[in-house]
């Protein structure tokens, strides 16, 4: 016959073992209610959870609870669909600044008072000085709008 691989001095370490196991749970089960007779609270009962709305609340909220229903056809893929407003085409406005030598100015638009951005390359027949009357179209430039087809009136 084999003799068993375990030894006593094995078997007496396990034994130890489990009953310091057993001990450590005893002496947390007695803190645990000393401490609800002292009226003192656990870690566990400090915990609280935040619920869909932002609110604390002690309980775990249930995440199939308050399950909202998509329909399929409320998804839209991609970029939202940008209704364009009719806008006028030809502004009217006032010359601010204009720089001949460096071929550049500011236009000021008489309906919202925006500053626009021109220059002299879309200025058509004379050159405009500061506070000409102007008509213009608006084209977004890379650095923001700019004033093309600039003409002045009367």
């Amino acid at each position: 016959m084999a003799k068993s691989q375990q030894t006593f001095n094995k078997k007496e370490k396990e034994k130890k073992r489990r009953k310091k196991k057993q001990d450590k749970l005893e002496k947390r089960q007695q803190r645990k209610e000393q401490r609800a007779l002292e009226g003192k609270k656990s870690f566990e009962d400090l915990l609280m959870y935040v619920d869909e709305d932002g609110n604390l609340t002690p309980e775990k909220p249930d995440p199939l609870k308050k399950k909202k229903v998509i329909k399929a056809e409320d998804i839209v893929l991609g970029a939202a669909v940008r209704i364009d407003v009719p806008e006028e085409r030809i502004r009217k406005g006032k010359c601010k600044f204009f720089n001949d030598e460096k071929g550049y100015g500011f236009l000021i638009d008489a309906a919202n008072q925006n500053s626009i951005f021109v220059h002299i390359n879309n200025i058509q027949g004379e050159d405009i000085r500061e506070n000409d009357k102007v008509e213009f179209e608006i084209e977004m430039g890379p650095k923001g709008p700019n004033a093309v087809n600039v003409k002045i009136i009367n």
